[in-house]
């Protein structure tokens, strides 16, 4: 099968993890312990989350007194893209010696009216005073927002449309290579008035992102791999239970918190939705039972899985 997946943050960074590069690097080590398997066996392609490490490098720019003004996000997303990839790169190398793998640099296209632009809603950084908050913006130019008591910075998280590299990615995919892309969420472009890309501010949800990719190429199946075993129906109550096998429309009925599982949702139904093929959120060291169908919360248009055609 063609599998596309999009591994969470937690992959890269464990929850109260200090961000330095060691303890990324293992971490994507014992990621990519789990996804040899499935590149094995199926076509594989991957992206990935860049939110604590596009943080730290926003966070260094802004901190930067020889800069002039800090790097804009889509530069740091560039950077985030390049790192992370290398990880990745040389962890899947090592793991499947004698297998082509390539991690791509590359860019995703928004609108330019896209109606986020007018209403930044993504956090980013660390979090401020409201008058550290006010300061930062008179001096960077940057939209802030209460989050709790505090304040941070937001930024536009616009809808993606393409990934624009999306030809070459087949390409590479077509010749048996691993393909890692799309990190992040791609770097965020438009076409400007001349009809050139153009980077902007702007940060894409990554899980949006991978449905879209995996819809343009075909794929049989979408993961999203996290921390978590399967979506739980009525989160933190003494009622919480798994969803295992569902449907879209069974999903949409449920509320998920925006913040964390429903984006994720969304993304899922969305390319089970368009294609009619399966999409699954579950563990990253689920991800081969996840495929057979026995672990997870997994999403298709009847609730069934395996078809006998993927036996």
């Amino acid at each position: 099968m063609r599998v596309v997946v999009a591994l969470g943050g937690n992959a890269l960074l464990k929850r109260g993890e200090r961000p330095d590069a060691e303890a990324q690097r293992l971490n994507v080590m014992t990621a990519v312990r789990s996804l040899a398997p499935l590149a094995a066996e199926h076509q594989l392609i991957i992206t990935h989350g860049n939110g604590p490490q596009v943080g730290v490098l926003a966070l260094q720019s802004a901190a930067d007194q020889t800069l002039s003004r800090p790097y804009p996000f889509d530069t740091l997303g560039a950077q985030t893209q390049g790192m992370i990839g290398y990880w990745m790169l040389q962890a899947l190398q090592n793991a499947l010696p004698g297998r082509q793998v390539v991690a791509l640099v590359n860019q995703t296209l928004v609108s330019a009216v896209d109606p986020a632009f007018d209403d930044p809603t993504k956090f980013v950084g660390q979090v401020y005073t409201e008058d550290e908050a006010a300061k930062m913006a008179a001096e960077f130019g940057w939209t802030v927002k209460p989050d709790g008591p505090h304040w941070r910075r937001v930024v536009p998280s616009p809808q993606p449309q393409r990934v624009v590299e999306t030809r070459l990615i087949r390409q590479l995919m077509a010749s048996g290579a691993v393909v890692v892309c799309a990190g992040g969420g791609g770097i965020p472009v438009i076409r400007n008035d001349v009809g050139q890309l153009e980077g902007i501010e702007a940060v894409i949800d990554k899980d949006l992102t991978g449905a879209m990719l995996a819809e343009a190429l075909e794929s049989d199946a979408y993961l999203i791999l996290t921390d978590v075993p399967e979506v739980l129906r009525g989160y933190g109550t003494p009622q919480q239970r798994p969803i295992r096998h569902t449907t879209p429309h069974e999903m949409r009925a449920e509320d998920f918190p925006a913040g964390s599982m429903g984006p994720k949702v969304e993304a899922a139904c969305c390319f089970v939705e368009r294609t009619g093929d399966m999409a699954a959120i579950g563990a990253l060291d689920q991800c081969q039972q996840i495929l057979a169908g026995t672990a997870g919360t997994i999403i298709t248009p009847n609730a069934t899985w395996p078809l006998a055609s993927t036996l």
